[in-house]
């Protein structure tokens, strides 16, 4: 996993977060992301996120327990085991509505919430590098990636003057792993030491 540098800016208040963040896109630095202790009311779109496709991950899950659930039963009803149900026709598709809408409820979400943990990386066996535990409480935290144009120092003082407190130049490993953060410790400092000689 590459261990990437990055600039990192502590804000105490929600309403200080939100015009920095616009400043920062518009002074052309790139924001990996910025933690809240709560969701907050158009980020995303401060930050230039696009729409989620969430949305349409489910309608594709949801059509696919319809047809599996139309698919099934009309194989098992009409073609191998044919049941006669007071006259009805074989191929009764007003008393299949229950369980087809069921099957497409159940198939979308599952699929959903699969693919949100899938594309947020979160599993109880998951770990990735945390910038401030504090983000989880009461603090807001704004994360710069350094690029090859990326001056740390100006990076710095720019996150100052936009009222952050903490700013800090960090090493962190972009990607996640499995297994305990203790264990993990020593050899994430090792290479953070490493790249840090480097540059």
């Amino acid at each position: 996993m590459a261990v990437k540098k990055f600039v990192t800016g502590c804000f105490k208040d929600e309403e200080v977060l939100f015009p920095a963040v616009k400043k920062t896109r518009r002074a052309g630095y790139k924001i990996h992301d910025v933690f809240t202790p709560f969701p907050i009311h158009g980020l995303d779109k401060a930050m230039g996120l696009r729409d989620t496709s969430l949305h349409t991950a489910g309608f594709i899950y949801g059509i696919s327990g319809t047809a599996t659930a139309v698919g099934f039963i009309t194989w098992a009803l009409t073609i191998d085991w044919r049941l006669n149900f007071g006259g009805k026709p074989f191929f009764s598709l007003p008393a299949w509505i229950p369980i087809t809408f069921e099957l497409t409820v159940l198939f979308a979400a599952v699929g959903m919430v699969l693919t949100f943990c899938y594309l947020c990386q979160l599993a109880p066996f998951v770990r990735k590098d945390h910038f401030n535990p504090r983000s989880t409480d009461d603090t807001f935290v704004m994360a710069l990636e350094c690029t090859d144009k990326t001056n740390d120092g100006e990076a710095v003082s720019f996150l100052q003057g936009l009222g952050a407190e903490e700013v800090k130049v960090e090493y962190r490993e972009t990607g996640w792993w499995i297994g305990r953060y203790d264990s993990e410790k020593k050899r994430f400092e090792k290479t953070g030491e490493a790249a840090a000689a480097q540059s």
